[in-house]
């Protein structure tokens, strides 16, 4: 597809701009830990539930602590045992993702991987399904704040993924339609979401969950990572 008329580009957070695996598969068996209130063989089925292995720490694509929301996952963990009411283990989780940024391992520099879009003239956001404080944390830490025209949460009003609402968010702060806006993600959620609101271009990533077979059907590009985003951009 030619990029040609791209003029804003929204990311998703997590194994887009940070690596999920260095960043989340140590936060995911916290969550388990909390959800379990300890219980180790409680935990393992808690995180078999959410879609990683607890020994090996792989998550599967698509799963539900692949690309869940915190509310999701909270139900989800419920559902599968966890001791508490949904509102109670998503208070925690949301409070526990938040001090995460603290740990998150960066896919490359994101400061000046920004400064280089922004300075290209591009209109810059971050949807993710994590909570908003999450994602401006993230951004501060990582020094790219300022380079963000737009940040949705899960919990921004915007909707969830893959519901096409984040996306037109971002169109609505920008003025952009649809047709000229670029999603970039690790999953389907991503790229469904942007399927939906009709963009000019979805790009998964490889630096998350997602695997390029599981990537293929929905993704006009797929990359190893965010670094080959501006030759996609420009193809």
């Amino acid at each position: 597809m030619a990029a040609t008329g791209i003029a804003g580009i929204l990311f998703d957070k997590d194994g887009t701009l940070l690596d999920y695996v260095k960043s989340w598969v140590p936060v995911n068996y916290e969550l388990a830990r909390i959800a379990a209130k300890g219980d180790n063989d409680l935990a393992r089925t808690l995180l078999y539930a959410g879609g990683m292995d607890p020994d090996t720490g792989h998550v599967a694509p698509d799963s539900l602590l692949a690309a869940g929301n915190t509310v999701e996952i909270a139900s989800g963990m419920v559902a599968a045992g966890a001791p508490f009411t949904v509102e109670e283990l998503t208070t925690l989780f949301d409070g526990l993702f938040a001090c995460s940024a603290d740990y998150a391992v960066p896919v490359t520099d994101l400061a000046a991987f920004f400064a280089g879009l922004h300075a290209k003239g591009y209109r810059l956001g971050v949807a993710s399904s994590d909570n908003e404080r999450s994602i401006r944390e993230t951004a501060k830490r990582f020094g790219f704040d300022n380079y963000l025209h737009y940040v949705a949460g899960y919990d921004s009003g915007y909707g969830v993924k893959p519901e096409p609402g984040m996306v037109l968010g971002f169109c609505a702060a920008t003025g952009l339609m649809p047709e000229q806006v670029a999603v970039v993600g690790d999953n389907n959620h991503d790229m469904h979401m942007g399927r939906r609101a009709g963009v000019g271009m979805t790009v998964a990533v490889l630096t998350g969950t997602g695997s390029r077979q599981s990537l293929a059907d929905a993704s006009d590009h797929c990359l190893a990572d965010i670094t080959e985003l501006e030759a996609a951009l420009t193809a």
